[in-house]
């Protein structure tokens, strides 16, 4: 069995369009490669989003969760390809399912999003991903997501 692929944050922004502050991931393991792969999230109070969400009880919205698996599954598809780098591709969110928030998010948590292609259909993918925090399941949903040129 060969060792799992650790990109960090510059070889993520390669793969990646998204910047500051919508970039949800700070590191990315690859267990198999354009298959199975962990994303790392780490939040503190400087998250523009905590300033809002609220001020009293800062807590990371569902939608950025969901976002953060989405990125996690867009950066597994993108490695898949050799010279990732320099191909004019992106990967595009199509839909969610089966979405479900069970414990908040927020400052000073490490969430890791659990991402797996579960179908693929010519440039289209579907993955399940369960995000957790501690150990401890935050979120889950499957996503749909395709490639495209651009």
């Amino acid at each position: 069995m060969s060792e799992n692929t650790i990109y960090n944050i510059d070889e993520i922004m390669k793969m990646l369009p998204h910047r500051y502050p919508f970039l949800l991931i700070d590191r990315l393991e690859i267990e198999e490669n354009g298959v199975k792969g962990i994303g790392l999230k780490n939040l503190t109070m400087n998250e523009l989003f905590f300033q809002g969400h609220f001020p009293n009880n800062p807590i990371m919205p569902g939608v950025l969760q969901l976002e953060a698996m989405a990125q996690t599954a867009g950066c597994i598809v993108m490695s898949a390809e050799p010279d990732y780098a320099t191909k004019k591709k992106s990967v595009l969110f199509m839909s969610i399912d089966g979405a479900k928030f069970r414990k908040p998010v927020r400052p000073g948590d490490q969430m890791k999003m659990y991402l797996e292609k579960t179908k693929v259909h010519h440039n289209i993918f579907v993955f399940h991903g369960v995000s957790k925090v501690d150990d401890q399941v935050v979120s889950e949903a499957d996503l749909t997501a395709m490639v495209v040129d651009g």
